[in-house]
């Protein structure tokens, strides 16, 4: 058996939690294999709303296993938070949720340098979450970082205590005050939750499942542009958020992965600073953003929103093998007429078709194809027989540009709402 790896297209907020929510009854496992709480996956059924940052969207299925993989960082604070929400709700977490000991912990002074560092930048923020996703992906490649494994050993407390204190050091860099006192009670409350759950080794739990036949999802979070090798670097995030990712955030070979599935909305939106080349500045790209709701789920930042960008689509596409697509927020183009889609730059003066190193406004401008929108609610459709010609067509333009097909079509935020499109198999 072979592991399926669903991820974002674009520069993240795709959908992918909804995606993963309506998959999980076909998967024995739900596994997420890089980012931390800046992630915000929501899920809305039975006329609830769900936001989970750390958790995999599997998790409100009795029987679907759900594992944070090494490639994730943990902070004990917002995962304390999350379990505590699911078992109001009645969620068994503690049969349900398997954590690996090579997941690194968000430590109160990652959180406090990654604020301290952006708060420097001034103009130049990147557009941080300052969650403390990127200090400790640092400590995890400079060999000082604390793992889940470790909060359970002896010397546990003279290495929180190590660490805090090279921290201290580095926030004298800064002109930034603190209390740790005040963040640390919380801290070592979600330790001792986390201590109580089941802790793995989980390259050999997710191996060993394939081996006996287990269908394995592996959910990414973030978008592929924002990948820190691929992405529209430095506006990027800590980790790799491409296929790739889920072989070195969960232990799995290349040769075991079989579909990748690849998360666009039908539209682009962006949080935080960097370069967007269809971004809309006028009375269009609040319209989406009103009709899309499009606000953070971690952060609640009013995201900004452009057209559908074909070129930086195909480039993820390409980096991540993808397989097949799901469309997601067709709905909210519904009083959209025309729909511009970007299919080609003007780069230093030349059209290209594809994603160059440097994306920026000043060197790149979109050039678009006009299509003609569908006028008509989508809402409540039951059927992919029952979508307008005009959407249909718009499907095709974009299968016929990526030479993917396009398996779903999301039409709405709940679960029901989702519409199979030659539905593949698992």
């Amino acid at each position: 058996m072979k592991a399926d790896v669903l991820l974002g297209l674009q520069w993240g907020d795709e959908g992918k939690g909804k995606v993963v929510d309506v998959l999980t009854p076909k998967y024995d496992i739900i596994a997420r294999f890089q980012g931390g709480p800046n992630a915000g996956h929501t899920l809305e059924f039975d006329g609830i709303k769900h936001v989970l940052h750390t958790i995999p969207s599997g998790i409100f299925h009795s029987n679907t296993i759900n594992i944070v993989g090494n490639g994730v960082v943990i902070d004990p604070v917002v995962f304390k938070k999350e379990i505590d929400a699911l078992k109001k709700l009645g969620v068994d977490v503690q049969s349900r949720l398997l954590i690996s000991k090579r997941a690194h912990v968000i430590l109160p002074t990652h959180r406090l340098l990654d604020k301290a560092s952006e708060e420097a930048k001034g103009k130049e923020k990147i557009g941080s979450t300052q969650k403390g996703i990127g200090p400790t992906y640092m400590d995890k490649t400079g060999r000082n970082g604390i793992r889940v494994g470790d909060l359970l050993s002896t010397d546990f407390e003279i290495k929180y205590k190590q660490l805090v204190k090279k921290h201290a050091e580095l926030l004298k860099f800064f002109e930034f005050s603190y209390t740790l006192s005040e963040y640390e009670a919380d801290f070592f409350a979600g330790v001792e939750l986390l201590k109580t759950l089941t802790i793995i080794e989980s390259e050999h739990y997710i191996n060993q499942a394939l081996q006996s036949g287990k269908k394995i999802l592996a959910e990414g979070a973030q978008g592929t542009l924002l990948d820190i090798d691929f992405g529209s670097y430095p506006f990027v995030t800590s980790s790799n958020t491409i296929t790739a990712g889920a072989c070195t955030g969960l232990g799995i070979a290349p040769n075991k992965i079989e579909r990748v599935i690849g998360i666009f909305k039908a539209y682009c939106t962006r949080v935080g600073s960097g370069p967007f080349p269809t971004e809309l500045f006028d009375e269009t790209g609040e319209k989406i953003r009103k009709a899309g709701n499009e606000f953070g789920s971690t952060t609640g930042r009013p995201r900004r929103c452009g057209w559908l960008d074909l070129p930086a689509l195909k480039y993820s596409v390409m980096i991540n093998g993808v397989t097949e697509l799901m469309m997601m927020k067709a709905d909210v183009l519904c009083n959209f007429d025309p729909i511009l889609v970007c299919t080609h730059y003007l780069y230093n003066g030349e059209k290209i078709d594809f994603l160059p190193y440097n994306i920026s406004p000043e060197l790149l401008k979109p050039v678009y194809t006009e299509l003609k929108g569908w006028k008509k609610d989508l809402c409540s459709l039951q059927s992919i027989n029952d979508i307008p010609s005009e959407l249909e067509n718009y499907i095709e333009f974009i299968e016929k540009e990526t030479q993917i097909p396009i398996r779903i079509v999301s039409v709405g935020p709940d679960r029901t709402q989702t519409l199979e499109r030659n539905a593949v198999t698992v």
